[in-house]
């Protein structure tokens, strides 16, 4: 059967190499090479409907093949730019691009980890390669805590974006101060007002070893590049780093 493997690739690296891309020019060869992809998977049908037997890893890689082809068909026929469970590589189907806004990389790709660090100690919280809030983790985290100390922290010292009307209520009837500006206006009172600055910039500093936890498992550790391409060994790697 013609598979057109070579124009499909032409017509591919004639739009990944051009500078400007119009609307209609990327939904045009969206639909060039999805037509490609069909065509292909119809062979394959009509080989497994002639007798051919298909190996247990064939049989996988059609299956990522006809969903992925259903998801890059849905998104131009709807008009949206995302779907649920996006796959973005044959190799890694687990892997699902992560929008995080940074300057360097709008979107990343890979494991999502979520730690804790008490008296130095650095403990793995949540790893996901899905995208997820880290202040829905904030409840089960702050019970582990309890089951493994027997009781509750003093303060705790996290980001603003742990900083809801849930958790605010949680550590003030416990009796913990959760670090951050408080939410709605500030306050009338600039003496109160400066009083707050110092102690969320003293909080700010003694944060800064959660970070620094991170850049030392990136650059001392091996986090920074995982080269397992397994979901399981992926894994594996990121906890014994």
């Amino acid at each position: 059967p013609r598979t057109y493997r070579k124009q499909a690739r032409n017509a591919y690296q004639k739009l990944s190499k051009s500078k400007k891309r119009t609307t209609k020019q990327l939904r045009k060869a969206i639909k060039a090479q999805l037509q490609y992809i069909r065509r292909d998977v119809g062979y394959m049908v009509r080989f497994v409907q002639n007798g051919v037997s298909l190996s247990d890893a064939q049989k996988d890689t059609m299956s990522l093949m006809t969903t992925l082809y259903e998801q890059q068909r849905i998104m131009p026929e709807t008009r949206t730019h995302s779907i649920p469970h996006r796959l973005v590589s044959l190799s890694q189907p687990h892997i699902r691009p992560i929008p995080r806004g940074k300057a360097r990389a709008k979107t990343e790709f890979g494991a999502k980890l979520h730690i804790s660090l008490v008296n130095g100690y650095a403990r793995m919280e949540r790893l996901s390669f899905d995208a997820y809030n880290e202040a829905d983790d904030f409840f089960h985290i702050i019970e582990r805590y309890r089951s493994r100390y027997g009781c509750y922290p003093d303060r705790i010292l996290a980001d603003r974006i742990y900083r809801n009307r849930e958790t605010l209520a949680f550590c003030k009837k416990e009796g913990i101060r959760l670090t951050g500006p408080a939410l709605g206006r500030p306050p009338k009172d600039k003496s109160l007002s400066r009083e707050q600055k110092r102690q969320e910039y003293t909080d700010i500093c003694d944060r800064n070893p959660v970070e620094g936890a991170f850049g030392t498992l990136k650059t001392a550790n091996g986090l920074g590049r995982v080269a397992a391409r397994l979901e399981n060994t992926s894994r594996c790697v990121i906890g014994v780093a």
